[in-house]
């Protein structure tokens, strides 16, 4: 990639609650599934980079957790340092709500959003879910609570309302060259990734406390070919729960 002088680049974080669409909002910017999408709360629990580049810029956009007001478990507590550190280094801030959330005065969450010096952008998502009217209440509300650059309404599942948000985020953006080669996507490896599909696929089909109690370790990846020529992949993983008791489950 040949940079010249007036290349923007930056870390766009995308922090929020959890369930508000972030992973599928980082998803549909950078136009890969970097992140698994269920419909569980709490699905991310790592921070995730997903890099998009341009002729003129290279945006590192960060999904994070989602916030955990009372964290009850150790996990929640890594998480919510996760979104801690989404703080110190953005250079952009997106902020992802929907029609309905409600922050109490004493958040702390919302507290250390108005303390943000970046600029930050406020996403008011599933917006093909509710009404104009809902729609523009939460608009409200957040005015109320944080000073935002830029507002946008909008669909992540669908990918509607990006419009002018790309522009937005290149004009916040500061001048400086790329942090990742043209080419690449993400900072993950390939072991991350399968393993984290293991884990969606747990997410998907196991409901109450099997999906938060389990872990995935990879074990083996590696290349292979089958007895008729075709390329596959050959993978071993274990995958940890929290009782013996689980296992049969």
């Amino acid at each position: 990639m040949t940079v010249n002088e007036h290349f923007k680049s930056g870390f766009v974080n995308i922090i929020g609650r959890p369930n508000v669409g972030k992973s599928t909002l980082m998803n549909a910017l950078v136009g890969e599934n970097m992140s698994i999408v269920t419909h569980k709360p709490q699905t991310t629990r790592h921070r995730i980079f997903g890099v998009l580049s341009g002729e003129d810029f290279q945006i590192v956009f960060s999904d994070t957790p989602g916030y955990v007001r009372e964290p009850a478990y150790k996990m929640h507590e890594a998480m919510n340092d996760y979104i801690a550190q989404s703080f110190e280094d953005a250079d952009v801030m997106l902020f992802v709500t929907v029609p309905g959330e409600i922050f109490p005065a004493d958040d702390s969450f919302i507290k250390r959003l108005q303390e943000a010096e970046c600029p930050k952008i406020l996403l008011i998502n599933k917006t093909d879910m509710f009404n104009e009217t809902q729609i523009f209440e939460q608009e409200k509300l957040m005015r109320e609570l944080a000073t935002f650059a830029y507002v946008f309404k909008i669909s992540a599942l669908k990918e509607r309302g990006f419009g002018y948000l790309l522009d937005a985020l290149k004009e916040k953006l500061p001048l400086g060259p790329p942090y990742y080669p043209e080419d690449q996507l993400t900072d993950r490896t390939e072991r991350f990734f399968v393993g984290e599909i293991i884990r969606e696929k747990i997410l998907l089909n196991y409901r109450e406390e099997i999906p938060y109690a389990a872990e995935v370790n990879v074990d083996g990846f590696k290349d292979a070919t089958t007895k008729v020529g075709e390329a596959i992949a050959r993978i071993s993983a274990t995958i940890y729960i929290a009782r013996e008791t689980q296992k049969m489950i």
